[in-house]
């Protein structure tokens, strides 16, 4: 297989792990301040009623019995050999930390378990929570994925985040400066920000020095707020080709040291609205693939120190 032309997450579990590696997301049964009242009752205009991201995760089981579920269908799919346990559905944070401990002591316990990502909103990371992450850090593979989606207040508030970009740059740095890997999750097609603005976020993940990030493509999923706004026709999606390009572009200006841990988002065949092209994942990161070979380019090409 050629060598990719930016610097993929599964290739850095390969070189520390010394196999293929998966990750097999869990529901824990966390909910989040933007459904819970605290912040809001609906959630973000994009997130369905089980937390953004999340289908197809077996709610009916525990942790341990998530996971196990997992690995069969791992081993099978991809010949996985180790696999992280990827707390993915809402606020994976927003919780005691003896709480915390208890689940994610669980995952740990399960065989050829060897690491934790823990997906999370940038305002559910009191002090001693990092504390925590840290301790935890230092006994298995941990990531800290933060839900950052944009930098621009105005696109936060139109997609009904109750947090704006300095409440990121506060968690981005309070985790950073206890050791822990930072993934930023960021919404590209966003209605509003133009191109020169979506790829001005590559600059400021650079400047604050996350180890990695997620690339969503807006998308619509069926029960949400937004659905509703694009069945009125208030809001557009991308183009597949336009897309690419923009992907292309902005692992051109992002440090080439910050790790891929995807380019596109992939919401299931039973609950995506829009855009349908996105459904066919692997056509779209061949095409990402076939552009930066065309161009002779590669991640971080245009990026300045």
């Amino acid at each position: 297989m050629r060598p990719k032309r930016y610097n993929t997450f599964s290739a850095e579990l390969k070189r520390v792990f010394g196999c293929k590696v998966q990750r097999i997301s869990v529901d824990a049964g966390f909910t989040c301040p933007n459904r819970d009242g605290s912040l809001d009752t609906e959630g973000c205009i994009f997130c369905g009623g089980h937390g953004s991201g999340s289908y197809g995760i077996r709610r009916d089981l525990d942790i341990s019995a998530q996971l196990e579920d997992g690995k069969e269908v791992m081993r099978r799919k991809y010949r996985a050999s180790k696999f992280i346990a990827y707390f993915q559905a809402y606020s994976n944070s927003y919780a005691p930390v003896v709480r915390l401990r208890d689940l994610f002591s669980e995952a740990l316990t399960v065989s050829d378990v060897t690491g934790l990502i823990i997906a999370t909103r940038p305002d559910c990371l009191p002090d001693d929570v990092l504390d925590y992450l840290q301790e935890l850090s230092c006994q298995t593979y941990l990531w800290l994925e933060l839900g950052m989606q944009s930098i621009y207040d105005r696109s936060l508030s139109f997609i009904n985040r109750h947090h704006d970009h300095s409440c990121s740059v506060d968690a981005v740095q309070r985790a950073g400066s206890r050791g822990l890997r930072v993934c930023a999750h960021i919404i590209l097609g966003l209605p509003g920000e133009t191109r020169d603005e979506m790829l001005t976020m590559a600059g400021e993940l650079n400047r604050l020095g996350v180890n990695g990030v997620k690339l969503h493509l807006l998308h619509v999923m069926k029960g949400t707020r937004l659905a509703e706004m694009y069945g009125r026709g208030e809001v557009k999606v991308m183009g597949r080709d336009d897309y690419a390009g923009l992907v292309c572009d902005f692992l051109e200006l992002l440090d080439p040291r910050i790790l891929i841990h995807r380019l596109t988002g992939d919401g299931g065949h039973d609950n995506l609205v829009a855009p349908l092209w996105s459904l066919k994942k692997f056509e779209i990161l061949n095409l990402i693939d076939a552009e930066m070979e065309r161009r002779g380019t590669r991640q971080g090409i245009r990026f300045s120190p």
